[in-house]
């Protein structure tokens, strides 16, 4: 029985963390010489679960579902929910595109409020789904994004954008926060565009 157990976790794996990222327009080639690149993150189209529910309606039903469970858990859930973008989600986006921009000798920091830097990154978060953890089996959670640059000056020019698909969101052992895992969805899309980008610019 445990070998069934885990060859079906193995399959359903392997097939959750197949992430599909795509240069849907433009290239990456003016980010060569390039030392600093200001980044903004965007939730306004943000949908979540399969159902596509808005962020609204996502976080009204959680809550309700936590709170019939334990009266007051959905109200602490949201104010982790509502922290969870500039705590955890945008840091991890950050720390990991710059982390791996280094080990490929890019120097290009990718940072927030640099409103001199020439170019900008837009985060449009598109879609997620956040998971879920029971211990003996989990689904890692899966973030869809969407990545503009545009002229800093000039919004109106975009120089590239490309689509990340399904990044998936997951940690070595048990992780029971939805939060968290989604996290890692944010941290792996950022692994996945750093090597494009050093890709496209070697």
């Amino acid at each position: 029985m445990r070998k069934i157990v885990v060859l079906v976790l193995l399959l359903s794996s392997g097939i959750v963390m197949a992430q599909k990222m795509k240069l849907e327009k433009g290239d990456l080639k003016f980010l060569s010489g390039q030392k600093e690149v200001n980044v903004e993150f965007v939730y306004d189209n943000l949908k979540l679960m399969k159902e596509k529910l808005s962020e609204t309606d996502y976080v009204t039903k959680r809550a309700a579902e936590l709170n019939e469970k334990s009266k007051g858990n959905g109200d602490i859930w949201k104010k982790k929910w509502k922290g969870s973008k500039e705590l955890i989600w945008n840091p991890k986006f950050l720390e990991l595109i710059n982390v791996v921009l280094v080990k490929g000798k890019k120097e290009i920091s990718f940072q927030e409020e640099l409103k001199s830097a020439k170019y900008t990154l837009i985060v449009d978060v598109v879609w997620i789904y956040p998971g879920w953890d029971a211990a003996v089996m989990k689904q890692p959670a899966k973030v869809s994004t969407v990545l503009k640059f545009v002229e800093t000056a000039n919004r109106n020019n975009v120089l590239a954008e490309v689509s990340s698909e399904e990044a998936p969101g997951d940690q070595w052992g048990n992780n029971f926060s939805n939060e968290s895992r989604i996290g890692e969805g944010f941290a792996k899309t950022a692994k996945s565009f750093a090597k494009l980008i050093l890709k496209e610019i070697k």
